[in-house]
């Protein structure tokens, strides 16, 4: 037990396979029960693996949906970090031309915003706050018009609007799931074709266990590998087996935004 949990913590990408085993070792007992008993009464034809065929291609194109998804929410973290960034570059340069006290105050909603947003990840932060927050950006906006150009005001804008449906966007991915009666289909075929191997006769005996015990696997583990993917965003999931998008650049952002506020600290002085 020490030697799995060793190996689970060197390498993750093992932990989904460890976590089917339980339910293939069932199903072999359950084979061998049956086949002590001698209560096999099936017999394996073509109609079977043309079912098992129709499974694989469900599976396929489930894959192939939710993927587009996690794809696309690879870039979500780094876009949002570059768009805080672009904000705080240009709060940093009006506080540095014209020693505004309200571009300070900017780049201290900026760090408070960052935060706020990687909690929001973990769902430690509700969506509502963090479009309040992504609004209250106005008020600054407001205080800088007297200071500078209504050029620099859109730019802060547009990286505005980009965050908000950003944070839209993650919103729907986490929330919804694609295609449910498509899973629901899937598992009832995938229930269905493993009862089946258990009472299908297939001689001679030990090649029926490892038929079995392969096909379960693959099936059961596509299934849990489909559902942990449709939600790339499962951080806060104790149980969540796939990786999960990384959130680096807005860890790495939080660094450096802070350290922009220093250095405008040391500059009030």
């Amino acid at each position: 037990m020490k030697f799995v949990l060793k190996l689970l913590k060197l390498s993750p990408k093992w932990t989904l396979a460890f976590k089917v085993l339980p339910f293939v070792a069932v199903i072999i007992i359950l084979k061998f029960v049956i086949h002590y008993f001698e209560a096999e009464f099936l017999s394996l034809s073509s109609l079977f693996t043309a079912v098992v065929s129709a499974n694989i291609f469900l599976i396929g194109f489930l894959i192939s949906g939710v993927l587009v998804d996690y794809k696309e929410s690879e870039k979500i973290p780094g876009d949002m970090a570059a768009c805080i960034e672009t904000m705080a570059d240009e709060c940093a340069i009006l506080h540095k031309s014209k020693n505004s006290p309200a571009a300070h105050k900017c780049l201290a909603h900026l760090l408070d915003f960052n935060n706020s947003l990687i909690d929001w990840f973990y769902k430690k932060e509700r969506t509502a706050t963090i479009l309040d927050k992504i609004s209250a950006f106005n008020e600054y906006f407001i205080d800088f018009e007297p200071q500078t150009q209504a050029n620099f005001i859109v730019r802060l804008k547009q990286e505005q609007n980009l965050i908000r449906k950003m944070v839209y966007r993650v919103h729907t991915i986490r929330e919804t799931s694609f295609l449910g009666s498509g899973y629901a289909i899937v598992e009832l075929i995938t229930a269905v074709l493993v009862i089946g191997l258990v009472f299908i006769q297939i001689d001679p005996y030990y090649e029926s266990i490892f038929f079995v015990a392969f096909v379960s696997f693959i099936l059961i583990y596509m299934i849990y590998f489909i559902k942990d993917l449709d939600n790339p965003f499962g951080y806060h999931f104790e149980d969540n087996y796939v990786e999960d998008v990384s959130l680096k650049p807005l860890l790495d952002l939080r660094h450096r935004v802070k350290k922009m506020l220093v250095d405008a600290n040391e500059k009030g002085r």
